[in-house]
């Protein structure tokens, strides 16, 4: 059956338009297993564990130009993947509508974070404020606890206990008993990712999060930005640069500079106008943050941390 679906996925792909001439093919991931944790407190505890994958990459060409890219789902009940065929379509889409890239001339405009990119700023925000990087003093956001660090709007919840959530668990991988908490308030830090360890190094008491983050979601709220659509967004911004894609690591943890190589789409007047490449994208994580001008409702859940596409004021794009 895993076979199969593979097949029909890269046979969507495939046939989906003339310009796909090539795949990278497509993959069917499956793994099941029983998590089991004890310690010498006297803890004992375990609880059954799935994931389920499916993604397919292909190659659009036209002329001498080839542009890749993929799709993927995951979940932890195989029933509730993408169907393979719309999965196969929707990467050829993505190829097709990469070709005929232009460069951009370096300018400060407002850049708008596809969702699967935008949960990339999650993680950089979540190692930011975890035990690890606190008391080692490497993190950009050190101290900052009870103050704003992301726009008013913004409102973020760790949230282990969803059912079907692809990081959700009854205790943390030292057996400490998990509860959903409220990380950021209208903008404001209220918590830390704290494991038992890290906790003593900071004086402070585990928070639950040996191992990382739960369900981590972000959420607007008010008129400026809550419940925005994809068009919607675009609108907003008006005019400036869609990342799609994100190249390199370059965030200074410590600091919080970010320069990242990017791809994706030029927008004006609220439409998308065409796509761009060999384009550097720059600002700093903590004026990032406090710049979100709006998240979106468009939430694709691919992992632990769930948002929607986001849109930040005010980026450097460094082009020819």
């Amino acid at each position: 059956a895993a076979i199969d679906l593979a097949r029909q996925c890269e046979q969507a792909a495939l046939d989906s338009d003339a310009r796909i001439g090539n795949s990278e093919g497509a993959t069917v991931n499956v793994h099941e297993a029983q998590f089991v944790h004890a310690n010498s407190l006297g803890f004992i505890g375990g609880y059954p564990t799935s994931r389920h994958s499916l993604s397919c990459a292909v190659i659009a060409g036209e002329g001498d130009a080839m542009e890749r890219d993929y799709w993927y789902s995951v979940a932890r009940d195989a029933g509730d993947l993408l169907d393979a065929r719309q999965l196969g379509r929707i990467a050829a889409e993505r190829a097709v509508r990469r070709l005929g890239a232009r460069q951009l001339e370096t300018m400060q405009v407002p850049v708008l974070f596809e969702a699967p990119i935008a949960s990339g700023l999650l993680g950089s925000f979540v190692s930011a404020v975890s035990g690890g990087s606190l008391y080692r003093k490497s993190s950009f956001l050190l101290d900052q606890l009870d103050q704003p660090v992301f726009a008013p709007h913004i409102n973020i919840e760790d949230v282990p206990e969803i059912r079907k959530g692809l990081a959700s668990s009854p205790f943390d991988d030292e057996g400490v008993r998990v509860r959903r908490r409220v990380i950021v308030e209208d903008g404001v830090l209220r918590g830390y990712f704290l494991g038992s360890y890290s906790a003593r190094k900071l004086g402070l008491r585990t928070t639950g999060n040996a191992g990382g983050n739960h369900n981590l979601i972000l959420k607007p709220s008010g008129e400026a930005s809550g419940g925005q659509d994809f068009a919607g967004l675009l609108k907003t911004m008006s005019r400036g640069l869609l990342v799609t894609e994100l190249l390199g690591s370059g965030i200074n943890a410590v600091t919080g500079d970010y320069s990242r190589g990017a791809a994706g789409f030029w927008v004006e007047h609220g439409e998308i106008q065409y796509p761009v490449q060999e384009i550097t994208i720059a600002g700093n994580l903590k004026d990032m943050f406090r710049n979100i001008v709006a998240a979106g409702n468009d939430v694709l859940v691919q992992g632990s941390r769930q948002c929607g596409s986001i849109l930040v004021d005010g980026m450097t794009v460094a082009g020819r």
